[in-house]
């Protein structure tokens, strides 16, 4: 893994919450969650499946939005899905739309199966770190949250 590809997923993340109108002063802690999230994905990938690797990734990326929001006081889908855009799997939606307008209904298969799992992994990851309590996010202790404080 290269430094030039974790800055591709920086400025690439950075890019699309620009287009997306995310307030500037979020879009370096967005650039940086797309950053961390393809550096996980490159490691996992290393030794474990794509799935798996979209799945560790995603959970990251959910974990450490969930947390930069609570930090900036932002709803947490700034962070989420501009950070998940590096992982989604664009060229595959692509090729599958390619092949089946083409005829071509194996490599469409072939092509959309691995593009729903890739899908089917990240909002995985997503379920299960939205599963997670918010005060383990807040700093503030179970107690204090369940009192009504």
């Amino acid at each position: 893994m290269t430094l030039s590809i974790i800055l591709a997923a920086f400025f690439g993340t950075i890019a699309f919450s620009i287009l997306y109108d995310i307030p500037k002063e979020y879009l370096v802690t967005c650039g940086v969650i797309g950053a961390l999230g393809w550096i996980v994905y490159a490691v996992i990938n290393e030794y474990l499946g794509n799935s798996v690797s979209i799945f560790t990734a995603t959970v990251a990326i959910a974990l450490v939005s969930r947390y930069a929001a609570v930090m900036k006081k932002t709803p947490e889908i700034v962070f989420l899905i501009s950070g998940i855009f590096p992982l989604v799997p664009g060229a595959g939606i692509y090729w599958t739309a390619y092949y089946l307008v083409s005829g071509q209904m194996d490599a469409a298969l072939s092509s959309g199966s691995g593009a729903l799992k890739t899908c089917f992994a990240m909002v995985l990851g997503i379920v299960v770190i939205h599963e997670l309590p918010q005060w383990l996010f807040s700093g503030r202790k179970h107690k204090e949250v369940t009192n009504g404080r």
